[in-house]
């Protein structure tokens, strides 16, 4: 009876702390729930565009297009010619779409490393040998590295933090917390190799930039070294709160789970091991090959001598390149292992990657009208220049204006959960109009990128939000929305504060964002 009551009582005190957070939780979801799915909002803002370019057609701007220095006029679509042009074009405008092919390709790859086994093993082998004193921190940073597999974290990594603390006698929701904190709250964050999630944001990045000035260029590698740096600052910061504030705070919260439905840790099979040890073998090859055609200064890999140049191939075959080091190791692993006995196991591993893409297909077409109907009216622009001009009059100091965008960023995260349907509206208005006030796309990318991921963690918006929920309650049966987010809003508060002080810091010294960046936006440049 006693332990009943100690139960009852902890959660009566549960319930009071987060009281507040529900009901602003209550608020976020109905104010999500309301809006269109983001394909249908895209249709909607692309019919908004459309329908505007007509009144506006016949207004006189005093903007002026910064690369002919021409008066800004917008182009009524409202018409046969508009109309005509809208669907001759539209193949052409889907097929075109820049972030739609290089996501695909880098996922073709992943998908087999994902099929055959190998991602799954490597975490767990990882996990498996660490040290109890650093099992928090190296948990975050296999949280990070799991961006290399896209969303395999949210299935793979979160559920294993909460059984190897559990394991290792700690609170399982500590652990479950720790990785969350790594997989989604350093979801924009990666190590100096580009993940799949890279070709996502220049793809849009670039689309947006290119509504202000059409022969302006974004690397691929605009943000590495920021990220490369954040997966420090984010495995500190979520090693302090994990350890010092989250588990001393979840240790009122029984483990009543039914240890029958607890996950267990499985361990690496032999034949598991030697198959990672040969894609391990078989990616030093292929880095090995890569070097040796690198290195000589007329290799075909550099532009002018250079290999960082945006225009050298090496800058441009990134994507194929972590589509080779994916599928390739990823094969080599599948038939030492046993997962791979025919090309078919290949083929579907593809297969099954491209299925999860479905969705983001449907969006990339809806989203690729919205910004050619923004780029064919020059609303898109005129907003761009518009906007540039009321922040100058507020004379804002750059610091304030990059934090805003955190901020801002951070706040549409809570209505928007999808990264890529957030960033291609978002890139689309503030891009260009950053790029107005000389700010570079590569900085307005990495200011959306803390933004975006340091509120992942507390939004139940999130697509994989309600899972992890699933998971706490195998070990916690009462854990809720608002249980969750109490535990992972110190996370968030952190981040946010830490994370924007370490991109203000980059950009007060001149620290290059990435291998080819910069900070300022100069037209023609």
């Amino acid at each position: 009876m006693s332990g009943n009551g100690n139960k009852e009582s902890d959660l009566s005190s549960i319930k009071k702390k987060t009281g507040l957070i529900d009901r602003f939780l209550n608020f976020i979801e109905v104010a999500g729930n309301k809006l269109p799915d983001p394909a249908i909002l895209f249709l909607l803002l692309m019919f908004l565009v459309w329908i505007l370019s007509w009144p506006l057609s016949n207004v006189e701007f005093d903007a002026k297009n910064p690369t002919s220095g021409e008066p800004i006029v917008v182009a009524n679509q409202v018409n046969g010619t508009g109309i005509a042009n809208l669907l001759t074009t539209m193949v052409n405008t889907f097929v075109n779409f820049a972030p739609l092919g290089v996501v695909l390709v880098a996922l073709l790859g992943i998908g087999v490393a994902e099929h055959t086994g190998l991602i799954s093993v490597m975490i767990k082998k990882v996990l498996a040998v660490v040290p109890q004193t650093l099992l928090t921190p190296t948990l975050i940073l296999v949280g990070i590295g799991s961006h290399y597999a896209v969303d395999a974290g949210y299935v793979l990594v979160i559920p294993i933090g909460g059984v190897i603390f559990y394991a290792a006698g700690r609170h399982p929701l500590a652990g479950i917390a720790a990785a969350f904190a790594g997989v989604s709250g350093g979801f924009s964050a990666n190590f100096w190799i580009p993940s799949g999630l890279d070709p996502l944001l220049q793809g849009f990045t670039l689309s947006a930039a290119q509504l202000y000035d059409p022969e302006v260029q974004v690397s691929i590698v605009n943000n590495n070294v920021f990220t490369a740096v954040s997966t420090i600052l984010i495995m500190l910061v979520g090693w302090f709160i994990t350890d010092r504030i989250v588990e001393p705070r979840v240790q009122h919260l029984k483990v009543d789970g039914d240890p029958e439905q607890m996950p267990r840790f499985e361990k690496v099979k032999p034949e598991e091991e030697r198959g990672m040890l040969a894609a391990m073998i078989t990616a030093l090859v292929g880095v090995g090959i890569m070097v040796w055609w690198a290195w000589p200064q007329d290799s075909a890999l550099r532009f002018e001598g250079s290999l960082l140049n945006f225009r050298a191939p090496l800058m441009q075959m990134i994507v194929p390149l972590i589509f080779l080091f994916a599928i390739v190791p990823a094969i080599v692993h599948g038939v030492v292992a046993g997962t791979v006995k025919s090309h078919k196991d290949v083929v579907q591993g593809m297969s099954k990657a491209m299925e999860t893409m479905a969705y983001y297909i449907v969006l990339a077409f809806f989203c690729a009208l919205f910004i050619w109907m923004f780029s064919q009216t020059n609303i898109g622009l005129l907003l761009a220049i518009k906007g540039a001009g009321f922040l100058k009059s507020l004379g804002l100091p750059g610091a304030i204006t990059i934090f805003g965008i955190i901020i801002l960023v951070g706040l549409v995260n809570l209505l928007v959960g999808s990264a890529s349907a957030k960033w291609a509206l978002i890139s689309a208005v503030f891009v260009p109009m950053l790029m107005d006030l000389g700010i570079s796309p590569d900085l307005t990318q990495a200011a959306y990128r803390v933004g975006d991921s340091s509120t992942n963690i507390i939004t139940p918006l999130m697509p994989y939000f309600p899972l992890v929920v699933v998971f706490c309650q195998r070990y916690v049966k009462e854990t809720g929305i608002g249980t969750l987010v109490s535990i992972m809003l110190p996370y968030t508060v952190a981040l946010i504060l830490l994370w924007s002080l370490l991109l203000i810091v980059f950009w007060g010294l001149g620290i290059p964002l990435g291998t080819d960046s910069s900070y300022v936006y100069t037209p023609g440049g």
